[in-house]
């Protein structure tokens, strides 16, 4: 047993080697090792809230966001719930005369006395289905880097959604929908959102879909004004107008 313990240290050793020579080169690679191993469980919570986290005396995430404390680690997120995640096209491929498909990463390049350099940036959205969504961007030299800091930026963005049977023409007792008409904007772009009764399904645009399936909504009706083909700030009114689903109930509190 000592052998194979010893074997295994060995290994560890040799991994922790090479990664720190290839980080010599391309230093992406030791954040993706980094990112690796906080997923693994080697979670240290430096701040407060983490630290009540871990210990167990916070287990509901809703304690968290009804007295309105500030999130500064994601895996405090991961930890409370169990969040999938989806990334939003807000890019375009190349192709002629403008006619490139929709794609997740946006490319833009800088440029400098070596050339051209790119920039990859997208668009993530994290939600439980069950009334929690996030939303955050990243961007980087490289794709998945950005991918990941775009995860990490919308964990630490979760808000509570208010999902109710609101629709007058509806009586059912699931939470499928939102209690009334909530309005939001973000740069050019004004959504409205409305209840819609069981079984209407999803009346919005396929990347609208994919933030009311992650957060939990089953039937909804929205409108949208403005310069609809901007993704990034038809997403983020998106999730202006379902910020505002818990206004009535905050001040009912009050």
């Amino acid at each position: 047993m000592a052998e194979k313990k010893n074997e295994e240290e060995i290994e560890e050793e040799l991994e922790e080697e090479l990664i720190e020579e290839i980080a010599k080169e391309n230093p992406l690679v030791k954040e993706i090792a980094i990112e690796k191993e906080r997923s693994v469980g080697g979670w240290e919570p430096k701040t407060k809230l983490g630290k009540e986290v871990k210990s167990g005396k916070i287990k509901n995430i809703d304690e968290i966001l009804d007295s309105k404390r500030k999130i500064l680690e994601s895996e405090i997120i991961d930890t409370l719930l169990d969040v999938k995640s989806d990334l939003i096209a807000i890019g375009q491929s190349k192709g002629k005369f403008g006619g490139g498909k929709r794609r997740a990463w946006r490319q833009t390049q800088r440029k400098t006395m070596e050339g051209n350099v790119p920039t990859f940036s997208t668009l993530a959205v994290i939600g439980d289905e069950n009334g929690h969504i996030g939303a955050g961007s990243g961007r980087s030299s490289e794709t998945l880097p950005a991918r990941e800091k775009a995860i990490r930026k919308a964990k630490l963005n979760v808000l509570k959604v208010r999902r109710i049977c609101g629709a007058f023409d509806c009586s059912c007792s699931e939470p499928h929908t939102i209690p009334f008409e909530v309005r939001g904007k973000a740069g050019s772009i004004r959504i409205i959102l409305v209840p819609a009764p069981q079984g209407t399904g999803l009346v919005a645009a396929n990347e609208l879909k994919k933030v009311f399936k992650l957060v939990g909504i089953k039937d909804i009706y929205s409108k949208t004004f403005g310069k609809k083909r901007t993704t990034f700030n038809l997403v983020k009114a998106c999730i202006d107008a379902l910020k505002k689903t818990n206004r009535k109930q905050e001040m009912a509190e009050k």
